[in-house]
């Protein structure tokens, strides 16, 4: 991470509850604005958007649901076996999944763990672990007892969603979902889009904005280590882009329009299939793109995105669409306005 990154966020600017829990509605939240030619800043509020989109622009949005990736598990291969978190990340092509494993007692990673450890969950549910992920070993491969859309129902029932230490409350999962969103998958919500009302949605459809739609599965924000989170190691992430989101870019981009994406996941999605000429065709893969400040982008000319913490790998995706200086002098400004940080704060319009 370069230095014009490593700016100080106040504790206090940790948005620790939704916007709905702090008596604004969901469209409320504040918008930061940054125009990519000039670098100029606007202070606005997001359902003001449509001041800054035109006719024949393309809003994409990650339709990805959130699931409710935090389970409760204890490991009765052995005589008093150790609880735990199980953190689900992703899931792979083979059916087996990748989790964060915390123990609930002492040290989080030091409780034993290892291959052929049995973890078992309410309802008859239980997992067989497997082996420690070879791109990020804090990660575990588990096969579970069951798989497919039961696995899912049952996920839906027994879990609950990722809590970070700035979130005040073990809030219900309808606060982290998008209004949009349709395919269960994500561990964490795709939370640029969290803002759009269906309101606000027909009310751009009714001035010519369109909206098209991918799916990327989003894995996890931290991996509960310090270091190993600096390094900012590539997660492996499902997406899929059908015919029809190919078929509205290609026609935003005939008639003029700009394509911007809701959240880094689409980028990711977009940037890993588009061609030369920025043209995308139906797809579905697994991405491990990393974008920063080298990458062209190709698919997409805007961002609709949150606010970034100091160190993450978003920070550096961002640098694709600006310099890191007209970035950080944005985000100075937003602190001394006292904008609220990651999934339930404001955001910020790259355009």
């Amino acid at each position: 991470m370069s230095a014009p990154f490593k700016f100080i966020l106040p504790p206090e600017l940790s948005a620790k509850e939704p916007p709905e829990r702090r008596g604004i509605l969901r469209d409320q939240v504040r918008l930061l604005v940054i125009d990519r030619a000039t670098g100029n800043v606007e202070h606005t509020r997001f359902d003001q958007i449509d001041n800054y989109l035109r006719k024949n622009d393309l809003l994409v949005f990650n339709s990805s649901r959130t699931l409710p990736a935090s389970m409760h598990g204890c490991d009765c291969s052995r005589k008093h076996g150790p609880c735990m978190e199980v953190r689900l990340a992703e899931r792979l092509p083979d059916d087996l999944w990748l989790a964060l494993l915390l123990c609930e007692k002492g040290d989080p990673f030091g409780c034993g763990l290892q291959p052929a450890m049995q973890i078992q969950f309410a309802e008859g549910l239980s997992a067989t672990v497997l082996e420690r992920d070879a791109r990020i070993p804090r990660l575990w491969k588990l096969r579970f007892s069951i798989s497919g859309t039961e696995l899912v129902d049952l996920i839906y029932r027994l879990g609950k969603p990722i809590r970070y230490e700035y979130v005040s409350a073990p809030w219900d999962l309808d606060y982290y979902q998008t209004v949009y969103a349709t395919e269960p998958g994500s561990a964490e919500m795709p939370s640029a889009g969290r803002a759009f009302t269906w309101k606000l949605l027909l009310d751009l459809k009714r001035r010519g904005i369109d909206a098209a739609y991918v799916v990327l599965h989003t894995g996890l924000s931290s991996y509960m280590d310090d270091e190993l989170d600096a390094q900012h190691p590539a997660s492996e992430e499902e997406y899929f882009v059908s015919a029809t989101t190919a078929e509205k870019i290609a026609k935003a981009r005939a008639n003029g329009g700009r394509i911007i994406a809701v959240g880094t996941t689409v980028v990711r999605a977009l940037e890993s299939i588009a061609d030369s000429d920025g043209r995308v065709e139906e797809a579905h893969g697994y991405t491990r793109l990393k974008i920063d400040h080298q990458h062209q982008l190709r698919a997409v000319d805007g961002l609709l995105t949150g606010l970034h913490e100091p160190q993450a790998s978003h920070l550096d995706l961002l640098s694709a669409f600006l310099p890191a200086e007209k970035i950080c002098a944005a985000y100075q400004e937003a602190i001394e306005r006292k904008y609220l940080w990651h999934e339930f704060g404001d955001l910020n319009l790259i355009l």
